[in-house]
């Protein structure tokens, strides 16, 4: 989903209720746990009652939209060989999962499943863990400078889509891809079990 938007909109309504430079704060913020943000830029104020109030704002926030392609992507994989790891808070998470009609991932890794959120390599590994798999056999798909290094340093590769940042600013990313549809996953014939095969156009 592209939350892009309403991430930018509501972290820049509550720098401005503190006194914060708006544009500052949003350098900080994309792909990273709203508790780190809050920490960074305004350590006086209580952390975990101000992520509350964002993320509810977030949740509200009706701009999130699906990216076109994936339904699709996540419907060509197996149920149990994908996953989300995600920055925001299970209810966020959830509650933008069930608005927008996604599959429920068998595997999701939110904020408060980690100690360190990205750029380190914590929650990565976690969804490798959960899903039972090696970390470097993992292909991750990013949009953000801190999951791209998060992923990496979890031993992962990554592709990313220039949907929060511009493609220039996603080179440290295995391939950038301008949109989920160019991706394609299949099974390599072997079953369900069967190595997974991750092709772009």
């Amino acid at each position: 989903m592209d939350s892009t938007a309403a991430v930018a909109r509501q972290y820049t309504v509550w720098a401005l209720e503190h006194g914060l430079d708006p544009a500052w704060v949003l350098r900080a913020a994309h792909g990273v746990r709203t508790v780190e943000v809050i920490r960074q830029a305004a350590p006086h104020l209580d952390a975990e009652a101000e992520t509350s109030k964002i993320e509810q704002r977030e949740a509200d926030d009706r701009s999130v939209r699906l990216m076109p392609g994936a339904i699709e992507l996540v419907n060509s994989i197996p149920a149990n060989r994908w996953g989300v790891v995600t920055s925001g808070r299970r209810a966020l998470a959830t509650s933008r999962i069930h608005r927008l009609r996604i599959p429920m991932p068998r595997v999701l890794v939110t904020a408060e499943d980690v100690t360190q959120g990205k750029p380190a390599p914590d929650p990565y590994l976690k969804g490798a863990e959960l899903l039972g798999v090696a970390p470097q056999t993992c292909v991750v798909v990013e949009d953000a400078v801190a999951g791209i290094q998060s992923a990496h340093a979890a031993g992962m590769r990554v592709v990313s889509l220039p949907s929060t940042y511009p493609a220039e600013e996603l080179q440290e990313a295995d391939v950038v891809v301008p949109e989920l549809q160019r991706i394609r996953v299949s099974l390599d014939g072997n079953g369900p079990n069967g190595d997974l095969i991750v092709q772009f156009s």
